[in-house]
């Protein structure tokens, strides 16, 4: 088993919790799998490891700052509003940030 899988794998066993509110479903982005609501992708187990998850553009700079998690750079550029936390974290810190993501996709997506 690869780490991304075992990182996948663990999205699913965090994920049940956000699976059970309504609109939150699974759906592809990036060519893998990730949780949805209302059809827009909020938080992914990325190839390289880790989770990447969608935050307010000045929440993912406050991540960085304090170390708690880095900027998604895809094609040698930042990528907006989206932060990927290691796979070193724990499970509690990656349940904070799917539930954060969670909210902040559900106040901007109508």
């Amino acid at each position: 088993m690869t780490a991304a899988d075992r990182d996948h794998e663990r999205l699913e066993r965090l994920a049940a919790p956000l699976l059970a509110r309504p609109g939150v479903d699974w759906g592809r982005m990036f060519g893998t799998i990730g949780l949805r609501l209302r059809g827009k992708v909020f938080a992914v187990a990325v190839d390289s490891g880790g989770l990447m998850a969608k935050v307010p553009a000045t929440r993912a700079d406050e991540l960085e700052a304090a170390g708690q998690a880095e900027w998604m750079v895809m094609a040698g550029r930042p990528r907006r509003e989206w932060v990927v936390v290691g796979a070193d974290a724990t499970d509690s810190d990656w349940s904070a940030l799917l539930d954060e993501s969670h909210r902040y996709l559900d106040e901007i997506t109508p």
